[in-house]
């Protein structure tokens, strides 16, 4: 089949992706992985995984199939940043969704469910890599079975909440409250991008986490 991996370049889902798609390719499977929309060429499948532009409705044509894999039992948790917000509610695993890339975001129908169990100590590298790995099989799923689980697509059913955009100021740490207490939070955290952050008397803190 021909197959297409989408995703931005700086995606923390790259590294997954590649190792996806020379398992693909091994199995004779002719794969494309880009990251750039207009770029994509005709095909069979569309991967549209970690990619934060609509992708345009001539360009989803381009394949008889568009899938996005989305770190939530949709249609809860449909927006932003899914596995952050999870975490920091208490989850002990993360849900993933394997769904048909449709106009409206994360409304296609769904085709596989899996999720990322959690033991709770998982920082931010740890949480991308069990996330990746279940995408990743997920994936591999859907192309195996593909085209008969096209028959078995579901329309998602249920009230649909939304995640917003996090942004640097989430990061913030209360510094009148325990480490414990907050420690969910400073799981999530990127010591480089967005790192956890606190006042106290006046002045403002970096904290940076790491796990030894």
């Amino acid at each position: 089949m021909k197959i297409t991996f989408l995703s931005d370049n700086s995606s923390w889902k790259n590294e997954e992706i590649a190792a996806l798609v020379k398992k693909l390719r091994k199995k004779r499977h002719e794969v494309a992985f880009l990251h750039s929309a207009e770029a994509v060429p005709k095909g069979d499948i569309l991967f549209i995984l970690g990619f934060f532009k609509i992708v345009p409705a001539h360009v989803l044509k381009r394949h008889r199939t568009n899938i996005v894999v989305h770190e939530s039992a949709l249609p809860k948790g449909r927006g932003w940043s899914p596995v952050h917000w999870l975490v920091i509610e208490g989850a002990k695993s993360i849900p993933l969704t394997l769904f048909e890339a449709v106009e409206k975001v994360d409304a296609g129908r769904i085709y596989l469910r899996g999720k990322a169990i959690l033991d709770g100590t998982e920082l931010i590298p740890d949480l991308r890599v069990k996330v990746g790995r279940e995408m990743s099989r997920l994936c591999s799923q859907f192309v195996s079975q593909y085209p008969g689980i096209l028959k078995k697509g579901t329309p998602q059913a249920g009230k649909p909440t939304y995640y917003p955009r996090r942004g640097s100021l989430d990061s913030r740490l209360d510094a009148k409250k325990s480490i414990a207490s907050q420690f969910n939070l400073l799981r999530v955290v990127d010591n480089a991008d967005y790192p956890a952050f606190f006042t106290y008397k006046g002045s403002t803190y970096t904290l940076k986490i790491e796990k030894k």
